[in-house]
């Protein structure tokens, strides 16, 4: 039979819980794993003041995030890029535009680097045109941009 050990999660724990929640876990689970690794404590008033304090500093930070993103996103407010490729037809791409030409491009025009992961596209970008895509900055601000794919060998033979 396995013992139960009664602890308040001081982060969030995939599979097991939010913050500040008591859960119930196997003994050695709590004291191999959570405990060492400060995931979790002991349900104690000591450790409940913990937390409060814990979490009134994640809000704070939480807080200074979004403003740092609300920024950002007003930096990136109206963006509209540019990206040159060459075309097999004058409208279907040799290749695709790809995400770092993206990220290039905005860094180019507004001097803001955009990480992979914040970036929101359409599946393939294989053709020329404008294409709308959004940049997700952290606390859920996102900031829309447009995409405009031009033909490069337009202007080489003109």
């Amino acid at each position: 039979m396995t013992k139960m050990k009664e602890v308040m999660l001081m982060a969030d724990v995939k599979n097991l819980g939010k913050s500040g929640q008591i859960v119930k876990v196997a003994a050695g689970y709590a004291r191999n794993f959570l405990l060492p690794q400060g995931y979790a404590a002991p349900v104690t008033e000591a450790s409940k003041r913990r937390l409060a304090k814990l979490e009134a500093q994640r809000a704070e930070e939480r807080k200074a995030r979004k403003a740092a993103a609300e920024k950002v996103a007003a930096t990136l407010t109206g963006l509209s890029v540019t990206v040159k490729a060459q075309t097999v037809d004058g409208k279907k791409l040799y290749g695709s535009v790809t995400a770092a030409d993206i990220i290039a491009a905005i860094e180019a025009n507004r001097g803001v680097k955009v990480e992979r992961s914040q970036l929101n596209l359409p599946d393939h970008l294989k053709e020329v045109g404008t294409f709308d895509g959004k940049i997700t900055l952290d606390e859920g601000v996102v900031a829309p941009f447009k995409v405009e794919i031009l033909d490069d060998s337009a202007e080489e033979q003109a």
